[in-house]
C-alpha cells in the first residue's frame, strides 16, 4: 500500500534496504554466542548436508518446474536469481523460532554465500544459455557479504564481549533482542514499498509465479527432511535444514536484478514477489517444521 500510495519514494527506499536487513542481522547475530560458532563449524555432516540441499536438490527441484514457467526472459531470470540461491539472513531468526540449530546455520552462512557465488553462473548457463548467464557479477555479492555478514557480525560479537563484562552492556543487549520483530517487519516494508513502482502493467505476468513459489516451498519441506535423514542429523539440525533448502536469498540477489537492463526490469518483481510468499511461507513452517520432526 505505501509502495502504491507514494511511488515517488522507491527509490529513496531502495537505498534503504541494505542498512535496515544489516540492522535485523546485527540483532539476529546477537543472539547467537560467538563461543558456539567454532563446535558448530567442526559439524562436518550438518554443512555437507546444506550445500546437497542447497545445490544438488533444489536445482533439481527447480529444473522440474522450469519448463512450466511463464515464458517471458526476465520473468524466468528473476525465478532462477532467487530459486538458485539459498538464504544467508533472515532463515536464521525463522529456524530459531522452530527450534532449530540457529549455531549451525549461522557457521554455514560464509560457505552458502560463496558456493552460490561460484554456482550461480553456471547454472543461468544451464537454463537459460550464454545470453543470459553473464549478467551476474559478483561485485554485488561481495558487497552484500561484507555489508550482511562481516559488519553486523563483528559488532554483534563485540556487543557480546561488552555484555559479558558489564551490566549495561547485558542490558543493552536484552533491549536490542527484543526489536527483532520490528526490524523484520521495517526490512520488508521496505523492500516491498521500494519495488511495487515498478510492476506497471505487469502485475498479471508477476502473479503467475506465485504458485511455483508454493509449490517450492511444499516440496522443498519434505525434501529437506528426506536430506535431514540421509545424513542422520538431531532434530534441531533437521530442522535448520528444511529451513535453509526452502528459504532463498531474495535480499541479497535483488541488487542483481536491480542492476539488469530496463528491459528485464520485471525481474526484480519476480524476485520481492518471492519474498513475500516465503514470508507467509515461514510463518507456516515455524508451526508445521516441529510437527514434521517432533523433539521426541
Amino acid at each position: 500500500m505505501v509502495g502504491w500510495a507514494f511511488p515517488g519514494a522507491g527509490p529513496g527506499l531502495g537505498h534503504a534496504i541494505n542498512p535496515v536487513l544489516a540492522a535485523l542481522l546485527y540483532v539476529t547475530f546477537l543472539q547467537v554466542p560467538a563461543a558456539e560458532l567454532g563446535r558448530s563449524l567442526r559439524a562436518g555432516r550438518f554443512l555437507a548436508a546444506a550445500l546437497v540441499v542447497n545445490f544438488v536438490v533444489v536445482p533439481l527441484v527447480v529444473a522440474a518446474m522450469f519448463a512450466f514457467l511463464p515464458g517471458n526472459q526476465a520473468v524466468r531470470l528473476g525465478v532462477l536469481l532467487v530459486l538458485l540461491t539459498p538464504c544467508v539472513d533472515y532463515v536464521i531468526v525463522f529456524s530459531g523460532l522452530a527450534g532449530g540449530s540457529s549455531q549451525r546455520l549461522l557457521a554455514a552462512t560464509p560457505l552458502l554465500l560463496l558456493a552460490q557465488m561460484l554456482l550461480l553462473p553456471g547454472f543461468l548457463f544451464l537454463f537459460l544459455g550464454s545470453d543470459l548467464a553473464d549478467v551476474v557479477e559478483a561485485g554485488p555479492f561481495v558487497e552484500a557479504f561484507v555489508m550482511l555478514i562481516v559488519i553486523p557480525l563483528t559488532l554483534a560479537w563485540l556487543t557480546q564481549g561488552w555484555a559479558a563484562r558489564r551490566p549495561v552492556g547485558r542490558r543493552v543487549a536484552d533491549a536490542l533482542g527484543t526489536t527483532m520483530v520490528p526490524l523484520m517487519a521495517a526490512t520488508l516494508l521496505t523492500v516491498v514499498a521500494s519495488q511495487v513502482p515498478k510492476l506497471g502493467d505487469g502485475l498479471a505476468e508477476v502473479a503467475r509465479v506465485v504458485p511455483f513459489y508454493v509449490v517450492f516451498l511444499v516440496v522443498m519441506a519434505f525434501a529437506g527432511l528426506a536430506v535431514a535423514h540421509v545424513f542422520r542429523l538431531d532434530v534441531p539440525a533437521s530442522r535448520a535444514i528444511v529451513f535453509t533448502g526452502a528459504t532463498r536469498n531474495s535480499l541479497v540477489v535483488l541488487p542483481l536484478a536491480l542492476a539488469l537492463p530496463d528491459t528485464l526490469a520485471i525481474a526484480a518483481v519476480v524476485v520481492v514477489t518471492q519474498t513475500l510468499v516465503e514470508v507467509v511461507g515461514m510463518v507456516i513452517y515455524v508451526r508445521a517444521v516441529p510437527r514434521l520432526l517432533p523433539a521426541h
